[in-house]
């Protein structure tokens, strides 16, 4: 075979420092496009993107030049970067540290869509950690609950 094909797509969780509510509507349609661009320059198609004030979702297709550690390192330095920078917020914007990514099957795209396009729905019954506990749950991933979130220590 004289080329590469590969249909790499990935349902990646993650959410604001502490889970803080940072992300509200007048955020959240510029962030997203900004996340998508930062998908593009490291030749990946967001698919969809959808969240709350406080976690997004994001369905994309990735290349298998580029890891998927990488390209979440970048979406979060440089979009926590743009928000500070052009958006001004009240407290500092940060993402919290680590993600959770879930491999998606062609066929399975349309369910994945739908999940992160119904997110304000889905959360008037369960919580971000507890929706987050689910996925792991899900998909196997083993996890201890010490490490799971960051907390906020205030002295």
């Amino acid at each position: 075979m004289s080329s590469t094909h590969t249909n790499l797509l990935f349902h990646i969780v993650y959410s604001t420092k502490y889970r803080r509510d940072m992300i509200g509507a007048d955020v959240q349609p510029r962030l997203y496009e900004y996340i998508g661009g930062v998908v593009r320059e490291h030749k990946g198609i967001l698919l969809e993107v959808g969240g709350m004030p406080d976690h997004v979702h994001l369905l994309a297709k990735l290349s298998p030049a580029v890891a998927l550690s990488d390209v979440l390192r970048f979406v979060k330095a440089n979009s926590s970067k743009w928000v500070n920078e052009t958006l001004a917020p009240k407290l500092p914007f940060a993402w919290q540290r680590g993600f959770g990514a879930f491999s998606v099957s062609a066929s399975n795209v349309p369910e994945v869509t739908n999940y992160i396009q119904t997110q304000a729905e889905h959360h008037r019954k369960l919580t971000f950690r507890d929706e987050y506990r689910a996925l792991l749950e899900r998909h196997g991933i083993e996890f201890d609950e010490r490490y799971l979130f960051e907390e906020e220590h205030v002295v």
